[in-house]
């Protein structure tokens, strides 16, 4: 009879015992004794990780309060969503690397926008939100309310009005799980996803208002009164990839103590990395955790990782050992 209850954990521990494996583990561990210790965790998003249905660990890991506030790209706030209503009309390219330019024109001409090896099917996924979230910001307008892009995206979730299109469980829906606690959440760059792009169209016309959405620099204060409220025990930044996610919310702890002058602020109480940049010139992205003490936003002892490899392959599992798998 198999008595292993946690047979995921379990492999990890026996089999993963050196170089980006170890690191592996070792973050994982350490992650688990923030959330033991009473510490909050912040998770950047970055890359396509909704795209890689993260949201079927990642749900999880919001519904057993593992995860506290998420920073994210305005891609991965949508397209946690886009596969959720229009999963059947995904296209995956397994041959990616051998496409031709023509090859990528048929796709676009199809309206499938690839990433890597997956395309997105732009009628199903975006056309068929965009009628439901342009009513939500302009119902705001009217009633001289303005929100951030992910509350918007919770509204939308939350109200009703895509039921009908679900095409996967809704407990992988990880924007879902969110939306159900409130989960605080920063969405640097907002701009630049494709509902940012569709926001903006909008202006342009005069349909809408860019004062309706609330700005970047209304994350950044936001956030700075949720570092400061919620830092008694400490908070640990767990970095999915590199970019904006992740530059923005780290320097909230420097801008702080330094440009406000709280000197009582504590740094993030720990720090990993998945990342498959490498260390080169001028790379934020493949920065080595000590760079980010000269920044002010790490102390010397803070439990520091980088695992580099791919975050699709990384990030479920140390979620699954956080969820004793």
């Amino acid at each position: 009879m198999n008595t292993n209850t946690h047979p995921i954990s379990e492999f990890l521990e026996k089999y993963f015992l050196h170089f980006n494996a170890a690191s592996l583990v070792d973050a994982a561990k350490a992650y688990e004794k923030q959330i033991e210790d009473g510490s909050k965790m912040l998770v950047s998003l970055a890359g396509a990780m909704s795209t890689a249905e993260i949201g079927k660990i990642f749900a999880e890991m919001i519904r057993q309060e593992k995860v506290h506030i998420i920073s994210c790209t305005g891609a991965n706030l949508e397209e946690d969503i886009m596969n959720l209503v229009a999963h059947s009309h995904y296209k995956r390219v397994p041959n990616y690397r051998d496409l031709t330019p023509q090859d990528e024109w048929d796709l676009l001409l199809k309206g499938l926008n690839r990433v890597t090896d997956t395309c997105i099917p732009e009628e199903e996924a975006f056309r068929r939100l965009q009628k439901h979230i342009f009513k939500i910001w302009k119902d705001a307008e009217e009633n001289n309310e303005r929100f951030f892009p992910h509350e918007f995206m919770y509204k939308l979730l939350l109200s009703g009005v895509l039921e009908e299109h679900y095409e996967i469980d809704i407990k992988n829906s990880w924007m879902y799980a969110a939306a159900e606690k409130n989960l605080p959440m920063v969405v640097p760059g907002w701009e630049d996803s494709t509902m940012g792009n569709i926001f903006a169209s909008y202006v342009l016309k005069g349909e809408l208002k860019a004062s309706t959405m609330k700005s970047g620099i209304e994350y950044m204060t936001f956030l700075a009164d949720w570092y400061t409220n919620n830092s008694d025990n400490g908070i640990g930044f767990f970095q999915i990839g590199g970019g904006i996610a992740g530059d923005f919310p780290i320097c909230v702890v420097p801008m702080l103590y330094q440009d406000l002058e709280r000197e009582n602020t504590p740094f993030w109480s720990y720090f990993c990395q998945i990342s498959d940049s490498t260390t080169s010139y001028g790379s934020y992205s493949g920065a080595v955790p000590n760079e980010k003490i000269t920044w002010g936003k790490l102390d010397i002892d803070t439990p520091k990782f980088i695992i580099e490899s791919d975050a699709t392959i990384v990030a479920p599992l140390i979620f699954a050992y956080l969820l004793k798998m």
